[in-house]
């Protein structure tokens, strides 16, 4: 007697009814692997983001520090990071500059994604 034996089985042996479930555990395969490539691509996308609100804020902290205006300090943080909101704190004789944006892959977790850097800096005499 086989291990099948109470299931139906067609002239060559095989198990009637499993016809297809290759295609199904390919189908849920490909579903798993498209989502861990979705979140490693946001992430990466978050990460890439970072670094750049990063550089950034060291920019324009150095611009602030030189002791120019507020709006070439926003105005060298953006042509780093474009539609960036910076935020600058002069607090004598410290600038602390804040830069953040939106990441895109905000699909993926269904809200919304920012990224944001910060940088001080001591003015200069």
């Amino acid at each position: 007697m086989t291990a099948w034996s109470g299931a139906a089985v067609d002239r060559r042996g095989r198990l009637r009814g499993d016809d297809g479930t290759v295609t199904a555990e390919l189908a849920l395969g490909l579903v798993a692997v498209t989502l861990v490539l979705a979140a490693l691509l946001v992430t990466t996308a978050a990460a890439s983001a970072r670094m750049r609100c990063l550089d950034a804020a060291r920019t324009a902290a150095r611009v602030a520090a030189l002791g120019v205006a507020d709006g070439e300090v926003v105005a060298a943080a953006q042509r780093v990071v474009p539609g960036a909101r910076v935020t600058l704190v002069r607090d004598p004789p410290w600038m602390e500059v804040t830069v953040t944006t939106d990441v895109g892959g905000a699909w993926f977790t269904g809200g919304s994604l920012a990224a944001s850097g910060s940088a001080t800096a001591w003015a200069e005499p």
